[in-house]
Parts: structure tokens; sequence; C-alpha cells
């Protein structure tokens, strides 16, 4: 039987919400035109869109807020920042940025040329469009364990170093501008990344001069999960751990609104000095002064704070048992779930759940919407929606090889009874699972259409 673990905190300040009726979320949704994004969160019960930015502040990140010096230049929060980011990651150069996605924009910016390919185990939905958006091919190059939702290997989210290195030698080093690895691997289950493939990754690509970056919003998690997993660090401080990871790479991005524990926020790091004097002339022209890069002073401080909250391994313990939790009991229930869980999020194996119901009709788009009907949890479509792409020579439809349905967990936010009736809501869609329809487009823009894409039951 499932087991919840015991929280590392108190409760402090609460946040009322309210259960809507069907009829009423019949109406919101199809006023969204069936995208769960377009839903007001006031209509949204227990809210597993994502767990960006959605995490509960504690009281020593509240109190660094109100010491926020909202200087323009120089202030004193950036320098608590400064410290904290090179005591951990050990770059030598960075910058702040309002998010993750700033931070892969401005990278990009100055990094990738059009036609270039970026390869990585996994690029998520943002880091995918800023490759696209400045003309190059993101590539993904998973190992075949991750792409197998039953599989429990232990480091699911590993790129294949083979293919890799095959793709290095087809493609040429002077096309691929860097490579990256996402830790953990969001787009394919949460899955962590093991430290000898990130010193492998490494040294294969520096091997071909080909600089190295990990999207890092997961570091610490995927850290804890090296501890638990790999007999070699578990005598291992986290610390230490995310320590010897970031040694690896040549720089970082980060969205801080995952690990750092923090609502807005993150960083773009890195060893290269001339690359870092083109970064900060892209940040003041897309984010603003280096010292501040789009936050205010109060923001810089909560972070600066998150950053080693997020990793305390009495948190992290919680963080991942709270995660396997709902895990657990969606098991128990017989509904299939892509294995083992990762850290941060549940996902919901569509394949496995709506074999009916083919990729091209967005099978993860119907449960998606069937969720917030039921019972008015919003959870998020990770597979044809979100990453489908038309194949530019021949001009059909690639579908993701997993269509997944994500609930991320919020972190410091809800308890076992909210998890409860999220277990509950998906027994009672899956006991009636051949009765969902697919669905189709009535409006999609060019990149991240998820976001503001409407629908139609099919």
């Amino acid at each position: 039987m499932a087991e919840f673990p015991v929280e590392p905190f108190k409760i402090k300040v609460v946040e009322p919400i309210r259960q809507t009726s069907r009829a009423e979320r019949e109406e919101i949704l199809k006023q969204a035109g069936y995208n769960v994004f377009a839903i007001p969160a006031r209509g949204v019960y227990v809210d597993l869109m994502t767990d960006s930015g959605t995490a509960a502040m504690s009281d020593s990140q509240w109190a660094g807020i109100m010491l926020g010096d909202e200087s323009y230049a120089g202030c004193r929060n950036f320098f608590n920042l400064d410290e904290a980011v090179k005591s951990i990651t050990g770059f030598e150069y960075f910058v702040p940025t309002h998010q993750g996605r700033a931070a892969e924009n401005i990278l990009f910016a100055c990094t990738v040329e059009p036609g270039q390919s970026v390869p990585s185990n996994m690029h998520f939905d943002t880091t995918q469009a800023n490759v696209l958006a400045r003309g190059g091919n993101p590539v993904n190059l998973l190992g075949e364990e991750g792409l197998d939702p039953t599989s429990h290997a232990p480091f699911k989210g590993d790129i294949d170093l083979e293919k890799l290195e095959e793709f290095i030698e087809q493609t040429g080093p002077d096309n691929i501008p860097l490579g990256m690895l996402t830790v953990t691997n969001n787009a394919g289950g949460g899955q962590p990344v093991s430290m000898g493939n990130i010193r492998a990754t490494g040294e294969l690509l520096h091997r071909y001069d080909i600089p190295f970056f990990l999207d890092a919003c997961r570091y610490a998690e995927n850290g804890y999960f090296i501890k638990l997993r790999d007999p070699d660090y578990a005598e291992t401080a986290v610390l230490e751990i995310a320590r010897e990871m970031f040694s690896y790479a040549d720089g970082c991005t980060m969205s801080a609104k995952k690990d750092a524990l923090v609502n807005i926020g993150g960083f773009l790091a890195l060893n290269d000095g001339r690359l870092f004097e083109r970064v900060r002339q892209e940040l003041i022209i897309r984010e603003g002064f280096p010292t501040y890069g789009g936050l205010a002073g109060r923001d810089l401080e909560a972070l600066a704070r998150g950053l080693w909250e997020g990793l305390d391994e009495q948190y992290l313990a919680y963080r991942l048992a709270h995660t396997k939790y709902l895990a657990d009991r969606l098991l128990e229930s017989g509904i299939p779930i892509l294995e083992p869980p990762g850290g941060h999020a549940v996902y919901v194996d569509v394949k496995r759940f709506l074999p009916r119901i083919p990729q091209s009709e967005l099978p993860g788009q119907a449960l998606a919407c069937e969720l917030y009907l039921e019972g008015g949890v919003r959870a998020v479509e990770i597979g044809s929606v979100a990453f489908a792409r038309e194949d530019p020579e021949t001009g059909e439809m690639v579908y993701p090889d997993l269509e997944l349905v994500r609930m991320a967990i919020p972190r410091r936010v809800y308890t076992q009874a909210h998890l409860d009736h999220v277990v509950e809501t998906c027994q009672r869609i899956y006991e009636r699972r051949d009765q969902l329809r697919g669905m189709r487009f009535t409006y999609a823009p060019e990149l991240l259409r998820h976001f503001t894409a409407r629908f139609e039951l099919l």
C-alpha cells in the first residue's frame, strides 16, 4: 500500500480553493477552446499543470523579499545570488533572467546559426522552440530505455552516447554549436540522468570541441536520484553531487522556478569569457541590466535563498516520496503510468490508457480535458500537441515516441487528501475510458502551439 511521507515543514499560510460543479467546468472548458492553459485558475481545484513557479516559498524566502534592494545597478541581492550560483555550479560567469526560457533565448541567440543542430537527451518545449526560432534543429537522442514506459532502469534520462557520436560524425562538429542534457529529463517523464552519462557526454562533446550545457532546472532532484540509485554516491552530499555534475559542463540554463523554489526567476551560467560578453549585451537588450536581468531585487534574494533550500536532503527525500505516493496509488488502481516515477511529476501513459485513439486524434489532450471535467484537476499534455512536428522534407507529421499527460506537483503545496482526490478522479475516468473521444485543432500557432491552441471534440 502506498505510504505518504511525513512533511519536513508546517503550514503557516493557506489559500482558499473551491470545487466547481461539472456543469460549470463544461462551460469553462468550452470557453477555453478545450485548452487547459486558457482555464482561469479560480476554476481549478487541484492544479497540476506545472511545478514551475508554483511552489510555496519559505518563511526565509519571504523574509528575504523584505530585504529587496531595488537599486537599478549593483543591488546587494545580486551579490547574494552571485555567491550562491557560483558556489553551487562552479561556473565563472552568470546573468540572472526572469525565467528559464529567457536564458535559453539569450544562449541560442549568441550561439545558434540557421541550419545548425543542437543534440540533447530530450529538449523540452521552450528549449525546442528557442532552437527552432533561431533556424536551428533540435535533436533528441534519448536512450532506448527512456522510450519504454514500463522499464525500471534507474537512469532513463541518459542520452544514447553511440547515437550522439554517430550524429556528430554525420552532421559535422562545425554544424553543432553546443550539446545539451536536460536533468531531470522532463519531456521523458522526469527521469534522472546518471553521473556517468553526464561525464561521458561532456568528454565526447569536448573531444570534438563542442561546448556542453546542462538544462539544470531540476538539478537538485537529479542529484538526489544519483545519491539514491548510484552506490558510488550513497554517502555523498547532494551539494557535492551537484558540483560534480556541473564540473563536466561548460555552462547551464536554469529556470529557478523549479528546484530553487521561487515563483519567478532563472539564470544563465558559463565559463567562456568571450561568450559571456555577448550574453551580457544580449541580456541588456532583452531582459535588463546585468545585475537584475528582468527581476526585482526582492526576487533575486528569494532566488539566492531558494537555491540553498532546494538542496536540503530532508526536503528532497520528502519531495521524491510525495511524488511516489501519487504514482503508487495510481499503479494500485491499475492506471498505466511511466515508471518509475520521476521527482517532480507523474506521467500517465496515454497510449495504454486510451489505446483506441490514435496520436493524430490527440489522445493526451482529450485525457487532460477529461481530468478537468471529472474532478477539476488541471494536468497538461506532453505528447502530440506539444511535440509533433511536420517533416520539412516529406511534409508528413512526425509524432513523438511518448504520449503522456503530466501531473506536475507544486512543491510544498498539496496534501495527501489532494493527491487522493487526483487518484479518485483518474479511477473514475479509467472505468469509462472507452467512452472518450479524440480531438482536433481549430487553431494552432507555429511554435509552442500547446500554450494558445484551440480544439474541438471529434
